[in-house]
């Protein structure tokens, strides 16, 4: 189903080559997000040639519109969205968390009600493995109870034993959904480690975890409120808990300063929204730092964003016409800093990715760190 195969380490941080039936993608990885089978503004293609391997679907709001059997129906969810790449679905969980005031949480599952037009639904963890794997996941998440940081110690201790429990489930409805498939064919189910910034939540979660067995383990229930500190401390009691020869997956974290220091702990992939909607509102991320396009001092700057940048809205349109396209609000602005933003992601994870394997990337953390890097390191 899956294979994970080191190629380099220097202390905690490593790069892999993730392989799955339908394609590979070499780790550290950053996962645009298609939350409705779409990366905001922009094509498949120019997703692709950021550099990107895998995307991000959402389940819940796929199973709300345009319906898992629909999706199904149309050759799944590659052929509907045009992406040749991989697809990680998120189980729905995180919207047990975003969207409380629409949900009631029960044993069996969580029942919410559609923010589009008021309907009802039951996702379970059965349910939720059943909708992703109609959809045509490469990798699957299990259902899982995330909570908003900071949470009382009792709310968090039994949103991690359900976590568990729904996690056994969901491995039960996975296998016996995917038994039909043929075993190098079938795509992969990843455990998710809950327990906030609670070590010994953590350590259980992930102890539990293992005794079910799952393809890859995730550490969720972060970024969601405790800051980068409280983030760092928690991923460096988690991940030494978690299989060495396993990929390490960290939900939802998404500065470039999060990505560094999160690789230089031992995870493999990342997923977030921030260089899109970052981009949509006049936010541009480089190796320059991060700028606000609006702000008056881009007006008649006639410089590109990064001339060296092999993407064309990094270096073919200047930070002047940036800056207008924002102030008149023309949908062109969007789309061109959306593009750029998840460009130079990509290219972040390939220039860890080169550090790692030359054996220099704490000579670039410590430079990062510095903020000495203003341009794109040469290896």
């Amino acid at each position: 189903m899956l294979t994970f195969t080191l190629t380099a380490h220097e202390g905690q941080a490593r790069a892999a080559a993730l392989k799955l039936a339908r394609a590979a993608m070499p780790t550290p990885a950053f996962m645009p997000v298609g939350t409705a089978a779409s990366v905001k503004g922009l094509l498949p293609q120019q997703v692709r040639e950021t550099g990107a391997s895998c995307l991000l679907a959402n389940c819940y709001h796929l199973m709300l519109r345009p319906g898992a059997d629909a999706i199904a129906a149309l050759g799944g969810l590659h052929k509907f969205m045009g992406w040749d790449g991989l697809i990680l679905t998120d189980s729905g969980g995180y919207q047990v968390m975003s969207l409380a005031k629409l949900r009631r949480l029960e044993e069996k599952g969580v029942r919410f009600q559609s923010h589009v037009d008021g309907s009802r639904h039951c996702l379970t963890p059965e349910r939720s493995v059943e909708i992703q794997l109609q959809l045509g996941a490469d990798i699957v998440m299990v259902l899982d109870e995330c909570v908003a940081l900071p949470a009382a110690p009792r709310a968090l201790a039994q949103a991690t034993a359900r976590s568990l429990r729904w996690a056994e489930r969901s491995k039960q409805a996975f296998e016996a959904n995917a038994r039909a498939q043929a075993k190098k064919t079938r795509p992969a189910l990843f455990g998710i480690v809950q327990g906030g910034t609670d070590e010994a939540l953590r350590l259980r979660c992930s102890a539990g975890l293992q005794e079910l067995g799952f393809d890859g383990y995730a550490v969720g229930g972060l970024a969601v409120g405790e800051g980068q500190a409280a983030m760092l401390t928690t991923l460096r009691a988690t991940l030494p808990s978690l299989p060495a020869d396993q990929p390490r997956y960290l939900m939802g974290a998404g500065t470039p300063d999060d990505l560094v220091r999160a690789v230089a702990l031992g995870v493999d992939m990342f997923d977030c929204v921030l260089p899109t909607r970052a981009g949509r509102h006049g936010l541009a991320y480089g190796w320059f730092g991060r700028w606000n396009l609006r702000n008056q001092r881009f007006a008649a700057d006639a410089r590109p964003l990064d001339e060296t940048s092999a993407c064309p809205a990094s270096s073919q349109f200047s930070r002047a016409y940036l800056h207008h396209l924002f102030r008149t609000k023309e949908l062109l602005g969007q789309v061109l800093l959306s593009w750029h933003n998840l460009h130079f992601y990509q290219d972040l994870m390939a220039v860890m990715r080169k550090h790692i394997a030359a054996q220099r990337f704490a000579d670039f953390c410590a430079a990062w760190g510095a903020g000495q890097i203003t341009r794109r390191p040469d290896i």
